[in-house]
């Protein structure tokens, strides 16, 4: 009896029949993952509207997403480092730091601890500038000498709170520039820009993540940075730039909440970054990193104010709504074991 052979061509054919048949199934779960959390957002619009129809107004719609877009922007920072398999306690830090060291320099001397060394227009880039810096640093430590990511940035987060407090002797800024209540307290079709920006961030972190080399890059680094390596994806600059511009959005984002506020507290963003935490894990942000989208973070932080909003409508003490946010972050965290079946390190 005569050996049968298989041809190549035919069993490439069915390879490539099977992966045509798969990309398009892995996508359409990937999607059906960043619309998991709709269902939720829609049932808490419901449930808000009963407890207190002032919920559905225009009026707090707008009042919810200004306050979520400044925490916004450091969860899209964070997500973008979990996704490449790291972590940034130091955001929160930054989120105060680099608007306090703007007014430290822009506001008149006598007006709290302010030096007026330079004219009210810089405070914008001079924020900006502080946020880059900040990321360099922590890229600097990460990446070049190989220091552990989140021993380095939770001494970063300890280091800029520590400096913080020390420019302005544990006061709140006041006295804040035209330029940086411009973010905070401008109107475009009555809704503010801050709304506007953080919308426009998040979009592009959807394209960037989604359709670019680079995002394409950091999955890859996050999900086996070895492998990535031997892909030939330059993983140190990959890496540095990613915390580069996570420590940029997150200046950006407190300049956004000191513009609302015109003021830069000496504790601005003391604590935010468990919120963030919480936003991006129940938004579907992995861990242990190379998955999660930057849709699904933009769903978990909406959530997350749209319950504290619900909440305070019910007249919940704030307390309460502190623990809510750890509370979620657990059960995500055993959602996610259960149904991803991997134990998390």
């Amino acid at each position: 009896m005569a050996d049968t052979e298989l041809d190549p061509a035919v069993g490439k054919t069915e390879d490539a029949g099977a992966e045509a048949v798969e990309r398009p199934r892995s996508l359409l779960l990937a999607g059906l993952r960043d619309l998991a959390l709709v269902p939720a957002i829609l049932v808490i619009a419901v449930v808000g509207y009963l407890i207190n129809p002032v919920f559905l107004q225009s009026d707090n719609l707008i009042n919810i997403l200004q306050t979520m877009s400044e925490i916004g922007l450091l969860v899209l920072a964070q997500t973008l480092v979990l996704v490449a398999g790291r972590m940034d306690l130091s955001l929160e830090s930054t989120f105060g730091l680099a608007p306090g060291v703007a007014a430290w320099l822009v506001v008149a001397p006598g007006v709290t601890h302010g030096l007026g060394a330079l004219p009210g227009w810089t405070s914008v880039p001079v924020t900006l500038l502080v946020g880059v810096v900040v990321g360099l640093v922590n890229g600097l430590l990460i990446v070049r000498f190989q220091l552990h990511g989140f021993v380095v940035t939770l001494g970063m987060l300890i280091v800029l709170r520590g400096l913080l407090t020390g420019i302005s002797g544990g006061q709140t800024f006041f006295g804040l520039p035209t330029s940086m209540l411009y973010l905070g307290t401008t109107l475009w079709l009555g809704v503010p820009v801050s709304v506007y920006l953080c919308f426009l961030m998040f979009a592009i972190g959807v394209l960037v993540l989604g359709y670019t080399r680079i995002g394409r890059a950091l999955y890859a680094i996050g999900g086996n940075i070895d492998a990535a390596k031997a892909a030939g994806i330059r993983t140190d600059r990959v890496l540095w730039g990613t915390l580069t511009v996570a420590s940029l959005l997150a200046a950006l984002g407190g300049l956004m909440l000191s513009g609302r506020l015109a003021s830069v507290a000496a504790a601005q963003g003391n604590g935010a970054i468990f919120t963030v935490f919480a936003a991006a894990v129940i938004g579907g942000v992995s861990l242990n990193g190379g998955k999660g989208t930057v849709f699904g973070a933009f769903t978990g932080i909406l959530l997350l104010y749209m319950i504290q909003n619900v909440l305070t409508l019910a007249g919940v003490p704030a307390q309460w709504i502190a623990a809510l946010n750890g509370a979620i972050i657990l059960i995500a965290l055993i959602v996610s074991r259960i149904t991803s079946g991997k134990a998390q390190e």
